[in-house]
């Protein structure tokens, strides 16, 4: 099994801050877990970290045993 987590505000739209899910292709993974997920996950603003190395391009990830995606939504300051 590999992981994904949501942080943020994507975190409230999934409802729960991580799941476990089968290893395979990134963009098919994200395409089952729901419009609302998918189309928030796959924002232009969405940052993805493949176990813990930020990737600029989430096309190619593919999911082994082990392995963690982080989906980093933008940061506001104040």
């Amino acid at each position: 099994m590999a992981r994904l987590v949501f942080l943020g505000r994507l975190e409230d739209i999934a409802g729960v801050p991580e799941i476990e899910v089968s290893e395979g292709p990134l963009a098919e993974i994200v395409a089952g877990l729901g419009r609302e997920l998918a189309l928030a996950l796959t924002g232009d603003r969405i940052r993805i970290a493949h176990n813990g190395v930020l990737v600029s391009e989430s096309g190619g990830v593919v999911l082994k045993p082990g392995d963690e995606v982080a989906f980093l939504p933008p940061v506001s300051g104040g």
